[in-house]
């Protein structure tokens, strides 16, 4: 039996002076401390904005060789990976296979929490090598606490099979900094409720895994402007987002939109190219494809000043 605690030192295990009533304190007083505290997330978060920077360019240099961005995590860490890997199909329309999550436990663990699988090293490592990586994809690590095994175990394999690593965590001083290839460590100090990662820790992840994956598909063509280009048309509330971003950035009316929509297919940049330029749905995917899918290429306009504009003459009646 060990001595002393290997997590005691932690930040994220360490009690927090501001909090140390919470079980007497009134309702509204224990809101404002969690709105106070969170406060400091965004902070924490900014102070990364460099590292951040530098993990967007790795994650970019790996999709534009054609690699995948595989996360790892346990736990909150590795629920936040697998939200961050459901999310990317319908909202930029890249497939499934292109951002993996791998959350230890398997997917019960996703909606039951399973704690002692994030113990298992070799399991980590296994989990890895069933994806059968190569050297062009990016491991995205996420660990609160930088120490679970887990996630060390998928670490080492990837580092093993060759991949860049990004290593998401809130211990600014965890020992993996000198084996990843990047480190980024909001540092959100010692939690409300000790220990439970799934607040401050939790949310500065969030923060974190957003920028990255959402910076790296802005970086790859997925959007014009800040529109959604590349959004998948699988429900009625996404079918009119794509009618909507159709009408604004091919200048038509809702009904003119949904049938360029329809002709286009579904995918809402042929319809804007088939709109500006009169091509055909074939030949409007070739320009987009000879652009590169960007549509600031494929179609030679700047989408900012009619934004601009729109947001100028306000809501229409």
């Amino acid at each position: 039996m060990p001595t002393r605690s290997k997590w005691e030192f932690l930040p994220t295990e360490a009690i927090n002076p501001a909090s140390l009533n919470l079980d007497k304190a009134p309702i509204p007083d224990i809101i404002d401390l969690m709105v106070s505290e969170d406060r400091k997330v965004v902070a924490a978060v900014q102070r990364e904005k460099d590292r951040i920077a530098n993990g967007v360019q790795i994650v970019v240099e790996s999709l534009k060789k054609g690699g995948r961005i595989i996360f790892v995590g346990a736990g909150t860490s590795g629920r936040l990976g697998v939200l961050e890997a459901a999310e990317m199909p319908p909202t930029f329309g890249v497939p499934s296979s292109l951002v993996q999550s791998i959350m230890a436990g398997g997917k019960e663990a996703v909606f039951r929490a399973r704690e002692g699988v994030e113990d298992d090293y070799e399991e980590g490592a296994r989990a890895i090598a069933r994806l059968r990586p190569t050297k062009k994809d990016v491991v995205i690590g996420v660990s609160a606490s930088g120490m679970t095994p887990f996630v060390r175990g998928g670490l080492t394999r990837a580092r093993k099979a060759g991949l860049r690593i990004i290593f998401v965590t809130c211990w600014p001083g965890t020992e993996l900094q000198n084996f990843v290839d990047l480190i980024i460590a909001p540092n959100v100090g010692p939690e409300v409720l000790t220990g439970s990662t799934r607040l401050k820790a939790g949310t500065a992840t969030k923060m974190v895994l957003n920028m990255l994956t959402t910076v790296s598909m802005v970086r790859t063509g997925k959007t014009y402007g800040n529109l959604m280009v590349d959004v998948q048309t699988g429900s009625e509330k996404l079918r009119d987002r794509a009618r909507r971003i159709i009408g604004v950035a091919a200048g038509v009316e809702y009904e003119a939109a949904d049938k360029l929509l329809k002709r286009a297919k579904g995918n809402v940049k042929a319809a804007i190219v088939m709109a500006k330029t009169g091509l055909p749905l074939k030949k409007a995917l070739s320009r987009l494809r000879a652009a590169d899918s960007s549509m600031r290429e494929a179609i030679g306009e700047d989408i900012e000043p009619r934004l601009r504009d729109l947001l100028a003459r306000g809501p229409r009646e």
